[in-house]
């Protein structure tokens, strides 16, 4: 968890355009938040870093939202070897944030196999395959009636696997829905997919 007040840009990437490693993202950090999430955490270890930084899954989106990068930002790690009930958790635990004020966002893709979008568009084929097209659609509707444990389940059967070979894009959903309460309303502002089988689908609560 980023605890400095001045967090740096990290571009965690490689194999991409110059143009992106220029890209800087000068939003302040916030020590008292990031120890407020500390307290809310206390039952799960929480390492504050003064080192790392916001890398690309947070300035990616961010700029786009807040392109001034006035609004003072906390970056959280997450513990892939967990259970995945146990990223909702932690969510949930975080909750009270949002009525103090804190957006709580999650960044990365609701199918997310980067082998076969690189792979198609190497071949030049756009149509969606069906796996992909299923799983975004589960996952949309799990996530409009607030079915947590839809959720969890959802990367574990074959549709899930197809879509994430590893979990790093699909768990901040979890994160996000289980801050989440069963009044809050669902919407889609964009949705669609990109190089095939990556949805671009975004997802917000409340």
């Amino acid at each position: 968890m980023t605890s400095m007040p001045a967090p740096r840009t990290i571009h965690d990437f490689s194999g991409f355009p110059p143009e992106l490693y220029r890209i800087r993202y000068p939003a302040p950090g916030d020590p008292a938040l990031a120890d407020r999430i500390r307290d809310l955490l206390a039952t799960i270890p929480v390492i504050p870093d003064r080192s790392w930084g916001l890398d690309h899954g947070t300035w990616t989106v961010l700029r786009h939202v807040f392109p001034r990068a006035e609004i003072p930002v906390v970056q959280l790690s997450m513990d892939q070897r967990m259970p995945l009930a146990d990223h909702l958790e932690i969510g949930r635990k975080l909750a009270p944030l949002r009525e103090e004020g804190v957006l709580i966002v999650g960044s990365g893709n609701i199918t997310h196999n980067l082998r076969h979008a690189m792979t198609s568009y190497q071949r030049g084929e756009s149509s969606t395959p069906d796996w992909a097209i299923r799983f975004d659609a589960n996952v949309a509707r799990s996530a409009e009636k607030h079915e947590t444990d839809l959720l969890i389940r959802a990367p574990g059967n074959d549709d899930g696997r197809m879509s994430h070979p590893t979990l790093d894009h699909y768990l901040p959903l979890l994160y996000v829905a289980g801050a989440t309460g069963a009044g809050d309303t669902v919407r889609f502002p964009i949705t669609g997919f990109d190089l095939s089988s990556l949805s671009m689908r975004a997802i917000v609560f409340g």
